[in-house]
């Protein structure tokens, strides 16, 4: 694959990914844990016919391979996909989908906190920088009551955050196989959870079917074209590509359904992808340097 065709699969994942929150807004009455199963339960064969397709028609043993890491990194997924879900429900789509940009930072605190992992001073520059922006941002939701929101926000980044560093301890080369695991721990939590809050796991007609669609369209579909894509592209150029998804998010609801944020939301989510982009431009800039381009590993939704 050239690289301009990866390019166009990233952008093209990015852009799927970024009508999630459009497609949520599209839910009447299904809870989170109703919309995590039912958008689970469509993710995972989409993923699993890849899986099937990539191994040579033997699944089993390319998932088998993940080993303990990748299981790990399945259940961070669970966390990412409940707190994208609640938090898109609860507070605006511009929110969410700037602080969940917040996950390369998660991913190199807790990479230098389990792996020991290295942090370049320009990553804690960016850090810092992009805990001003979510300052901004959180302190915002606070006031309008959104707070719940924003946090959840925040735990779906970590999630994604768990994800990436499972793969690196790991050193798990397929990411699909993990996303996939992820779906199905999300099936099983997601019934669990809804089995002891004595609440039916069938939704309407209407809410499942959306949910469905959003899993294997819109999710299943995209990880696809993002994994291929990703594997001829740098990860800090990776991270840019994928900023799509946080500029046409809050596009998408805008002009379908008029809904709007605050300055201080665009002020701070602001802040935050300068923080983005700077990390990706100085890690882009260092490969260049070495003359090293490091196989990418995805963290995104």
């Amino acid at each position: 694959m050239r690289y301009g065709q990866g390019v166009a699969l990233v952008l093209a994942a990015g852009t799927l990914w970024s009508l999630m929150g459009l497609g949520l807004r599209q839910i009447e009455a299904a809870s989170v844990w109703q919309i995590l199963f039912w958008r689970s339960v469509g993710m995972v064969p989409v993923l699993l016919a890849f899986v099937w397709w990539t191994s040579g028609g033997q699944p089993l043993r390319q998932i088998r391979q993940v080993g303990l890491a990748g299981a790990i990194g399945g259940f961070g997924l669970v966390f990412a996909f409940a707190g994208a879900i609640y938090a898109i429900q609860t507070t605006t789509i511009a929110n969410a989908v700037f602080l969940f940009t917040a996950s390369p930072f998660v991913a190199a605190i807790l990479g230098w906190i389990i792996l020991g992992e290295k942090v370049r001073p320009w990553t804690w520059a960016a850090i810092a920088l992009a805990v001003f922006g979510m300052y901004l941002m959180v302190r915002e939701g606070l006031a309008l009551g959104a707070l719940a929101g924003n946090i959840a926000a925040l735990l779906s980044a970590v999630g994604f955050g768990a994800f990436s560093v499972a793969l690196r301890w790991g050193k798990v080369g397929e990411m699909l196989p993990v996303s996939m695991l992820g779906g199905v721990f999300s099936v099983l939590v997601a019934g669990a959870v809804l089995a002891a809050r004595g609440e039916p796991v069938v939704a309407s007609a209407w809410d499942m079917g959306v949910s469905l669609t959003i899993g294997a369209l819109i999710l299943a579909l995209g990880m696809v074209m993002y994994t291929l894509g990703s594997k001829v592209i740098p990860a800090a150029e990776l991270t840019l590509l994928s900023l799509i998804e946080v500029l046409l998010g809050p596009l998408w609801v805008f002009l379908a359904l008029g809904e709007t944020a605050s300055t201080a939301t665009f002020v701070g989510g602001g802040v935050l992808l300068v923080a983005v982009a700077l990390n990706a431009v100085m890690g882009t800039r260092a490969q260049l340097a070495t003359g090293v381009a490091k196989a990418p590993r995805p963290v995104n939704e």
